[in-house]
C-alpha cells in the first residue's frame, strides 16, 4: 500500500497500486469533486504531485492535452482521475481549491 499525503490539510489514506488517485480520493470522500467520471475531460480533478511522482504513472497524451486547457497548470501538475498509484513510493498531493473532507 502506498500513503497519499494530501495537503494542505495533511491527511493521510492508503492507496492499493493500480488505483487511480481519484479513486483513492473518493473511497475516503465520496463528495471530492470530479464531473467526468475520470476520463480526462473537465480538469476538475486538477492536483500538484509535490513529491513521489515517480511513484505515480506517466502522464498520457489524453492528458497532457486536457492540462494544456487549465489556467495555473505547472510542472507538477495531474489530473488525479490519470495518475495512477504504481506502489513503489509514497505520495504527497496538493489539492487545489476547496475540495470538502480534504
Amino acid at each position: 500500500m502506498t500513503t497519499i499525503t494530501i495537503m494542505p490539510s495533511g491527511k493521510t489514506i492508503e492507496a492499493a497500486e493500480g488505483i487511480s488517485i481519484l479513486a483513492a480520493l473518493l473511497e475516503n470522500d465520496p463528495e471530492f469533486p470530479h464531473k467526468c467520471n475520470g476520463n480526462a475531460k473537465c480538469g476538475s480533478c486538477h492536483i500538484f504531485v509535490q513529491e513521489g511522482r515517480k511513484g505515480v504513472s506517466r502522464v498520457t497524451r489524453e492528458e497532457n492535452e486536457k492540462l494544456d486547457t487549465i489556467v495555473g497548470v505547472g510542472s507538477k501538475s495531474r489530473l488525479a482521475c490519470q495518475a495512477t498509484v504504481l506502489g513503489t513510493e509514497d505520495i504527497r498531493i496538493e489539492i487545489l481549491g476547496f475540495a470538502s473532507g480534504f
